[in-house]
């Protein structure tokens, strides 16, 4: 007897495995046929993969520093699936279709926990059925044909819940044996649920209801070792999720109204105080099941239950197994529809669950006909996929039992995302550059060209850019390379997207580099600026020290308003790639009291690559941009001097500079100029911090534009090597500092944070702002304890502060004190209340 179960579960096992591989051979041809681009999304997530497949090119598993950069890659996304993606394409090469094959592997874990919650609960009948009906759920086969995070997120819910099942069911026996194995899977199920939290957040939204459950079963029974299970369970998951996000808690909370709220609103999903919003996901139900394996198995059921009642009224009909099945379905149901945002998408995670209950329900057809309708359910649902999959026909039929799902395979010409790049690439060979993508269509978006960009060795980026109308003239400014496109213009605001269009088609800045026709019979057009803010050109002689062959600047200029100047440079390809400038326009009656800065990389660090074959080679660098003497200048003669510093070695040398002045002088007309560098805006936003929270509104708005003028935020590293050079040679002086803090703050370098705030409440130390950006770093860091501290002397200053006292509370309430959290976080509740 024990041998024939045991032949049942292998025999279970390898049908199991035929299961899978029957659905990889589907897969696999649909992605060998299928020449679409990726949307939004997926381009997005494709785009993770490449930088978590660059990462661990080179790991460094024992540093520190290299762990921490490693999490903040994905900082508002856990970056498990990149990760496993990333080591994929690795492996076996870059790209949409090599990235997808890590489906595969998900659609294993998927198949084993359906077919292992069906077996545990009912029977190998109901767990095969199960992971057949996985296979063809539309819901599903839809969504894992694209590289999404729903479908992994599936996967690894559903072996959460199964692992949560077996150790639930255990608790019935008390043996020492199930003891062990109860210990066993709590650990297990603790893995399991960090590594859900490690795909998507939304895990918790399945899983906390059968969690509670077993948590107020545990309790009501006073079955206390379970409990001491439950709680090591959650110790094991925080060692899988928690130092992601105790990295990036903060950006996945303000990241969170976006996701959520604005794209609910944009996308007019309905509101919570309607029933619409209740029974969304209800009425896309038989869509995600299609009609046949939906009604068929509930006719099932209903036919058994009647039959079984008129026999014996009294008679427990049902497995009672099912509502353990309904605790979570119920529970994911509800709290998918507490979120504003709906997509048909995010209940994926409970069709499995939902497959295991329909094939159980299969297997109560009963009589001569019951394996006919049961097979014959399951070919309809084959038939059916097939046809929603492949231009085969049967439009009809699909329309019928299984519509709204139809994801055929695109073999059309293919969209010109790749030549663009290649354009660029060939235009500015040694250069990164930065596309700014007008349109927002599924076929044409920010995130394909980037995601291709990056497929060429990260060496050109896409940013959307003039959604914004107030900010429509800096982003026509800021970036040399845009491509527009004719006809649909897609989700964009349209008045902005049209001012900005405009500039670029019709104005004077910009000339046409090359156009496309796409399949939609639109064009696609590339334009580039005619006055590039950089050129580079390789000399015939190899060079060595960087020197300053030529300033070109206007002869007599106003403070206060942007000045146009052009630095002319030469020297090896290493010393420029690697290489901060600190350029310093002084008065010579009084060169340390009246000057200002023009701090920056060589080519503003868009110099690539890092490294070339011969890296002494000789090239030429020709800087046009804009520089910006402080209003209160004193009127006079100014000259130049100039430091470089090796961002890579440390090494600093002097510059000589060419003989060049330029004279202050109010009266001077204004001369034309193009935008300013992106350090000397970061560096006029920072002045303003000591005014507090009035100024952090304006000054994170403006970051979050410049942000999207230099895809890899390389300005602020630079501002940093140049601000930390200043500041030992000027100690003394705050505006240095709040801007070094600023530059740290924004690189997310908690100690480099702490350390340059430490510096600006020495330099301003009458300003309880100062102690305030020190306690919220803190805080950030989760040491309540160092903000606490910090907090004392701004309190001391400005006692009754709401923004000082939000801060005193929740450092409070971090380390414990809820009374006097409370305390001091109710009166600033109940002033925002009224």
């Amino acid at each position: 007897m024990i041998e024939e179960k045991k032949d049942k579960k292998f025999q279970g096992l390898i049908a199991l495995a035929i299961i899978w591989f029957l659905g990889v051979l589907c897969d696999r041809l649909w992605f060998a046929l299928d020449h679409s681009t990726p949307a939004w999304d997926q381009a997005e997530y494709l785009t993770g993969t490449l930088n978590y497949s660059q990462a661990l090119r080179n790991p460094q598993i024992f540093s520190g520093e290299w762990w921490v950069n490693f999490w903040q890659i994905s900082s508002k996304i856990p970056p498990l699936v990149y990760i496993l993606a990333g080591f994929v394409q690795n492996v076996f090469g870059r790209g949409q279709d090599q990235a997808t094959i890590v489906n595969l592997f998900f659609s294993a874990i998927l198949l084993f926990s359906v077919y292992g919650l069906g077996v545990y609960l009912f029977s190998i009948e109901v767990g095969l059925l199960a992971a057949v009906i996985c296979q063809l759920l539309p819901g599903l086969y839809r969504f894992r044909l694209d590289f999404l995070l729903d479908y992994p997120l599936t996967a690894v819910v559903t072996f959460s819940f199964f692992c949560l099942t077996v150790w639930r069911f255990l608790g019935t026996a008390e043996t020492q044996r199930t003891q062990r194995k109860e210990w066993f899977w709590a650990v297990i199920f603790g893995l399991s649920l960090g590594v859900a939290l490690m795909v998507k957040q939304p895990a918790l939204l399945f899983l906390v209801t059968p969690i509670l459950w077993v948590l107020i079963e545990s309790l009501r029974k006073k079955r206390w070792e379970r409990l001491a299970q439950l709680f090591t369970a959650f110790l094991v998951s925080v060692l899988v999720f928690g130092f992601w996000y105790r990295i990036n808690w903060l950006l996945i909370l303000t990241s969170g109204k976006r996701a959520t709220v604005d794209s609910a609103i944009a996308e007019g999903d309905p509101p919570l105080n309607t029933l619409a919003a209740w029974t969304f996901y209800w009425q896309d139900l038989p869509y995600v099941v299609s009609w046949v394996l939906l009604l068929v198995p509930i006719v099932g059921l209903l036919i058994y239950y009647v039959k079984a009642k008129v026999k014996n009224p009294q008679a427990k009909v049902l497995n009672p197994n099912l509502s353990w099945l309904a605790v979570f379905w119920i529970g994911s149901y509800l709290l998918c529809s507490l979120n504003i945002n709906k997509d048909t998408r995010y209940v994926l995670p409970y069709l499995p669950v939902l497959s295991v209950f329909l094939a159980y329900c299969l297997t109560l057809w009963k009589g001569r006909f019951a394996k006919s309708i049961r097979w014959g359910t399951i070919g309809l649902a084959f038939l059916l996929m097939l046809f929603n999959l492949y231009p085969l026909g049967g439009a009809w039929l699909t329309q019928f039992l299984s519509p709204r799902f139809q994801h055929y395979i695109y073999t059309g010409a293919e969209f010109p995302q790749q030549e663009v790049i290649a354009e660029i690439i060939q235009t500015e060979p040694y250069l990164r550059s930065n596309l700014g993508v007008l349109p927002s269509t599924p076929k044409l978006n920010q995130h394909n060209f980037n995601y291709f960009g990056a497929l060429r060795n990260f060496q050109v980026y896409g940013r959307q850019v003039g959604t914004r109308k107030k900010f429509v003239p800096q982003d026509a400014r800021s970036l040399s390379w845009f491509v527009t496109k004719t006809g649909d213009q897609g989700s964009v605001p349209s008045e902005a997207q049209s001012q900005i269009t405009q500039i670029v088609e019709q104005g004077n800045d910009f000339k046409l580099q090359k156009s496309w026709n796409l399949p939609d019979e639109s064009n696609l057009n590339l334009y580039r600026s005619k006055q590039p803010p950089v050129i580079v050109q390789p000399l015939a002689k190899p060079l060595g020290k960087v020197t300053l062959n030529k300033v070109t600047v206007p002869e007599k200029v106003a403070p206060g308003s942007p000045v146009l100047v052009i630095y002319d440079w030469s020297g090896s390809w290493q010393q420029l790639q690697s290489g901060v400038v600190l350029l310093t326009w002084y008065n010579s009656a009084n060169p340390k009291q009246s000057r200002w800065l023009h701090d920056r990389a060589l080519a503003m660090g868009n110099l690539y690559p890092s490294n070339l074959p011969n890296n002494n080679s000789g090239f030429r660098v020709v800087e046009k941009m804009a520089m910006l003497p402080p209003a209160e200048l004193i009127p006079g003669n100014y000259s130049l001097s100039a430091t470089y510093i090796n961002r890579k070695t440390g090494e600093s040398y002097q510059i000589q500079t060419p003989k060049v002045a330029v004279t202050i002088d109010p009266n001077a007309n204004k001369i034309p100029a193009p935008e300013l560098d992106l350090i000397t805006q970061l560096r006029t936003l920072a002045i303003s911090l000591p005014e507090g929270p009035k100024a952090l509104d304006r000054v994170f708005d403006e970051i979050g534009r410049i942000n999207q003028y230099d895809p890899t935020q390389d300005y602020l590293q630079q501002a940093e090597t140049a601000l930390k050079f200043r500041l030992k040679q000027e100690p003394s002086n705050w505006e240095l500092a709040y801007n070094l803090a600023l530059a740290e703050v924004l690189q997310r370098d908690v100690q480099g944070a702490i350390a340059a705030l430490q510096k600006v409440t020495q330099l301003d130390s009458q300003n309880p702002y100062a102690y305030a950006y020190l306690a919220f770093v803190h805080l950030y860091n989760w040491n309540p304890k160092a903000a606490q501290i910090a907090l004392q002397p701004a309190l001391a200053i400005n006692p009754n502060s709401p923004e000082l006292q939000a801060l005193s509370g929740v450092a409070s309430a971090m380390q414990g004190n809820l009374i006097k959290a409370w305390r001091q976080l109710q009166p600033i509740l109940n002033n925002s209340s009224q």
